[in-house]
Order: C-alpha cells, then structure tokens, then sequence
C-alpha cells in the first residue's frame, strides 16, 4: 500500500481555510493575562498546521465531494493517502501539544475525535442537522477560545469557568463561527441530498439559512458591546462594527440577490463572504490584540 500522500492529497487538507479560524485564537490570545510567547506558538501550529487541516482532510475523504467545497472549486479525487495524511497530522498535532500543557493535549484529542465522529460513515453527525451544527458551533468557537486561553495564560480552564468575561467571549466566537456555518451550505443541497446528509441549511432552507445567520450575526454584536462595555473598552465594540461594515453590506447585497434568484446561492459568492468575513474578523481581532 502506497502511504505517500498525492497532490490531490494535499489540496483537500485546504490550508488556507485555518487562516479563517484563525480570529478565534487571535481573540483567546489577546484576552489572555501575560500570554508565554512559546507557548502561544506552539498551539498556534497545532490548531492550525495540523489539528484543523486534518480535520478537512479526513472529512473530504469520506464525503468525496464531486461539486465545489470551501476553497476548492473543481476538488480532486481522493485516495486512501490522504486518510492516512490527516490520521498523520492528528498525531503530529497531538505531539505538539504536549508541549504546551495536559489539558491542551486532551482539547486537541477531542476536537479531532468530533471531527471524525462529524465525517465517519458509522456515526455520520453531519447528516443530523441540529447535533452537526452544535458541534460546529461550540467546538469551532468556545471551545478553541477556551482551551487556547487557558493554554497560553497557563491556567487552569477549571479556574476560569466561572468567569463571566471569559464564558461570553466564547459566545461571541461561536455566534460568529455559527453565523458562517449554514451560509457556506447553501449552495451544496443537492449533492448533500444524494449523499444522505441532511444539513442545517437544507432544513432551514435557502431563505431561512439566511436569517439565521443575520440572527447569530447580530447576537455577536450584542455580545461584543456587553462584553466592551464590561471591559471599560467600548472602542473594540466600535472597532468591531467599522469591520463588520463590508461583511454586512456583502451579507444584505448576497441576500438580495439570492431573495430575487435561489440560484445565486452559489459557490462563487459564498466564497466571496467566507472570504471578506472571515479576512475582517482577522484584522479586527489583530487589532484588538495589538491594542491590547
């Protein structure tokens, strides 16, 4: 058995897509008390060179996606090397974090066990509508922010738990993730259909997947104007809406034209929004860091 992993292998590990999770370690890091440099490095890589690209790698394995995917227009076909690719990141990424703490490891442990219980034929949680947007919901949002603040201000996340800050800036990340989830499905019904899957956004419908975002979307922004306000820092929240200004406007205008037309929720504008959401959130988040 050939264990080298293709080129197609690698494309499906889709990089790139880490850089639009990235907003939410950029906010732990930043909220977090006198962060350790190394430390912060260390998990950096972890999540986002190895837990998360193997996580798209092993789901687009099992989903063999012939139509478009996030950041891949025309996927290639898979073969078994990229199984054992994104089994191999898993492990590396393991590895790394037992060089930031115990707990880190056994938060990376889980949130690779999710992803496959997410993709995996046998228990397939994509194709239960609520539990698959739950998982997205929590583990991509609060539990990164959690367990990445907790990592790298060397504190115990049991210590943290009870502090009301800390529990609604994981809020604020998940409405956000959550927002992203059913709008980068909208265009994928028919294929999710012929596999069996029942997704959010096709029981929400096209229309309705829509409100939904709009409806976390603006849960974050209440979020973020209690937590400022909280803070004394009521300047991140008015940072937070200048950012969230283009998102908003590429939201309204996609919306339109897909309230006119339901073909036009398509691959080619919901990269658009994955896209310009996901690079203003970093900014905004950078900033905030930076300011810090």
């Amino acid at each position: 058995m050939n264990f080298m992993p293709s080129k197609s292998s690698w494309l499906h590990l889709r990089f790139a897509f880490s850089l639009f999770l990235l907003p939410v370690f950029i906010f732990a890091v930043s909220q977090a008390p006198h962060p350790d440099t190394v430390k912060c490095w260390i998990a950096f890589f972890s999540w986002h060179f190895f837990i998360y690209p193997a996580s798209n790698g092993y789901n687009s394995y099992f989903d063999k996606d012939e139509g478009s995917i996030a950041l891949l227009k025309s996927p290639p076909k898979v073969d078994k090397s990229l199984y054992w690719l994104s089994l191999t990141l898993d492990l590396v990424g393991i590895l790394l974090a037992f060089f930031v703490s115990l707990e880190f490891v056994l938060a990376v442990i889980v949130y690779g066990l999710l992803s496959k219980l997410y993709s995996h034929p046998a228990t397939r949680l994509k194709k239960y509508p609520v539990v698959s947007f739950l998982v997205v919901f929590f583990f991509q949002g609060a539990f990164v922010y959690y367990t990445s603040y907790s990592a790298v201000s060397q504190v115990s996340l049991g210590l943290l738990l009870s502090d009301s800050p800390f529990l609604i800036a994981g809020l604020i990340c998940s409405c956000l993730i959550g927002a992203s989830y059913p709008l980068t499905q909208v265009y994928q019904h028919e294929e999710d259909r012929q596999r069996g899957d029942e997704t959010l956004s096709m029981m929400l419908g096209i229309r309705g997947s829509f409100w939904f975002a709009g409806t976390l979307f603006i849960a974050a922004i209440l979020l973020q104007y209690h937590y400022w306000s909280e803070a004394s820092r009521l300047s991140m929240f008015y940072l937070f809406l200048t950012f969230g200004a283009p998102v908003f406007g590429m939201f309204v205008y996609w919306f339109a034209k897909v309230w006119q037309d339901e073909r036009n929720a398509n691959f080619k504008l919901m990269s658009r929004m994955t896209f310009l959401s996901g690079t203003m959130m970093l900014l905004y988040f950078v900033v905030v860091w930076i300011s810090k």
